[in-house]
C-alpha cells in the first residue's frame, strides 16, 4: 500500500472526504495559499491535515508568536505541583520538518476577507487564497473592574493560557501562608474548558492537603450550578476534600480590590482571599473580534458547521473555542481538533472541486484530574443535521465515569499523548 492510498483510505474511514478517486482539479488546489491562524489543538492540527488530506500538495502555512506548544488540558497538574510545564510542551518541528508546513513566528493583527490579505504585528502582509482561523480565546479584562490592574501588578492570575502564569499560579499557591484561602471566580457560561476551573480547585486542594492542610480552597461560580459533570466533582470534593473546598454557586464577580484582595459580587457580600484567581468573561481571540470575525454578540464567531466558514468573513474558516458553538458542544481541545479535520477536509474538497462531506460527525473526551492520579472523564459524539444546518449529539452516545480512578488517569495520559502526536508529530 503507497502513501496516496493509505491516505485515501484513512480519510474515507474519517468519513471527511468524499471524491477522492474522482478527476481531480488539483491545479487549483495546488496554487492556493492556505494561511492558519494559531497553532493550539485546532491549527496545528489543521495545517497537518491540509497536508495529509491533499497528499502534501497544499501549500500551508501556520503564523503563530509562541516557539513551542504548550497544552493548556493537563495544565491544571502543574498548578497542583504534580507536573512540569516541560511534560506539556511540544516542538513545531514535526509540522515543519515531517510534512513541510511553513512556520511564521508573528501575530496576525487583521484580516482583510475582501482583499484576502492578513496583517501581522511586524508589519508585513500576507496574501491568501483561504484562512482557518484558530486563536482561541479572549479574556474580557474589563468585565471585573480593577482586574486589568491587578492582573499588571501581579496580584491576580489568570493562568487560562498554558505559560508562564501557569507556574506562577502555582508559586502564588504554594508561598500562601499557613491556612490561606485561594478563590477561583468562575465567569457565566460560555467559557474554555467547562470542567476546567473545578478541576483546577482539586488540583489546588489535593496541594493543600499534602503542604498547607489548614488552607481553603473557595469556588465562587457566577453560574446557578457546576457545569460540567458535577455530581462527580461534588462528590470528590465530599469524600476526599471535606473542610476543605466549599463551592458557592450565583457569585458574578463585578470587581476586585487589589490592596486588600477582595473580590466584589453583584449580590453576595465581598470575598477577601490570599490567592486571587479570577476568571473574566470570554470570547474569541482578538484577532477575530478586531476583524468583524466575531459576529456573534460580538464576542463569539458565527460559522456554516459544514466546513467551519465564517459567517462573515468569506474563504475564511474559524475553528475551536473561537466559535458560536452548536448545542452541547464544549469548548475543548479535543473539539478544536475535531473542527480542524472536517475544516482540512472540506477546503480541500473545495479547491479541488469535490463535494463537501454533507455529513460531517465529531467526538469530545475531555478528562479531569480530581487529585494527581484520578480522573473522571464525559464523552460525546455530534453529528451534523443538515436540516438544522447545525450538530446534535447522537442519542445514547458517550457519558460520564461512575467514579474517579487511577486507571482513568492512565487513559488520560494516554488520551494527551495521542492528541499532541495526532496534531503535532
Amino acid at each position: 500500500m503507497n502513501r496516496r492510498h493509505f491516505m485515501g483510505q484513512s480519510a474515507a474511514a474519517l468519513g471527511l472526504l468524499t471524491g477522492l478517486s474522482g478527476p481531480a482539479r488539483a491545479a487549483n488546489l495546488q496554487k492556493a495559499e492556505i494561511l492558519v491562524i494559531g497553532g493550539g489543538y485546532g491549527g496545528a492540527t489543521a495545517a497537518k491535515y491540509l497536508r495529509l488530506f491533499s497528499n502534501n500538495t497544499a501549500r500551508v502555512t501556520i503564523i503563530e508568536p509562541n516557539p513551542e506548544f504548550i497544552s493548556c488540558p493537563m495544565s491544571n497538574l502543574v498548578i497542583g505541583g504534580s507536573r512540569k510545564l516541560s511534560e506539556l510542551t511540544v516542538s513545531y518541528d514535526g509540522l515543519s520538518k515531517r510534512h513541510g508546513i511553513k512556520i511564521v513566528k508573528d501575530s496576525v493583527i487583521n484580516i482583510d476577507a475582501a482583499k484576502q490579505t492578513v496583517q501581522l504585528a511586524s508589519g508585513k502582509t500576507m496574501r491568501f487564497d483561504k484562512v482557518v482561523l484558530s486563536p482561541g480565546i479572549g479574556l474580557m479584562m474589563d468585565s471585573v473592574q480593577g482586574l486589568a490592574q491587578a492582573n499588571q501588578a501581579g496580584v491576580t492570575l489568570q493562568a487560562w493560557k498554558a505559560g508562564p502564569e501557569t507556574v506562577a499560579l502555582h508559586n502564588q499557591i504554594a508561598a500562601m501562608r499557613e491556612g490561606g484561602v485561594y478563590a477561583i471566580t468562575i465567569p457565566e457560561a460560555p467559557y474554555r474548558c467547562p470542567p476546567g476551573p473545578y478541576e483546577r480547585a482539586c488540583q489546588v486542594a489535593s496541594y493543600l492537603k499534602a503542604n498547607n492542610p489548614k488552607g481553603k480552597v473557595l469556588i465562587l461560580d457566577a453560574n446557578q450550578d457546576v457545569t460540567s459533570k458535577g455530581g462527580l466533582f461534588k462528590k470528590v470534593w465530599a469524600e476526599q476534600y471535606a473542610g476543605m473546598i466549599e463551592y458557592r454557586p450565583k457569585h458574578n464577580a463585578v470587581a476586585v480590590d487589589a490592596k486588600t484582595k477582595t473580590i466584589k459580587f453583584d449580590v453576595q457580600d465581598d470575598v477577601k482571599a490570599d490567592v486571587l484567581n479570577i476568571l473574566p468573561a470570554m470570547r474569541a481571540g482578538d484577532v477575530a473580534v478586531k476583524s468583524g470575525i466575531a459576529n456573534s454578540n460580538g464576542r463569539w464567531a458565527n460559522v456554516n458547521y459544514i466546513n467551519f466558514e465564517s459567517t462573515a468573513a468569506k474563504n475564511v474558516h474559524v475553528i475551536g473555542d473561537a466559535i458560536q458553538v452548536a448545542p452541547l458542544m464544549p469548548k475543548s481541545g479535543h473539539m478544536a481538533n475535531q473542527h480542524a479535520k472536517v475544516t482540512a477536509a472540506a477546503i480541500v474538497a473545495e479547491l479541488s472541486g469535490w463535494e463537501v462531506n454533507p455529513a460531517p460527525v465529531l467526538t469530545n473526551t475531555c478528562y479531569s484530574f480530581v487529585n494527581a492520579r484520578e480522573v473522571v472523564h464525559v464523552a460525546s459524539v455530534h453529528q451534523y443535521n443538515a436540516a438544522e444546518k447545525t450538530f446534535r449529539t447522537v442519542p445514547g452516545s458517550g457519558g460520564l465515569s461512575s467514579e474517579p480512578t487511577s486507571l482513568e488517569g492512565v487513559y488520560a495520559w494516554g488520551w494527551a499523548r495521542n492528541i499532541w502526536a495526532d496534531s503535532l508529530a
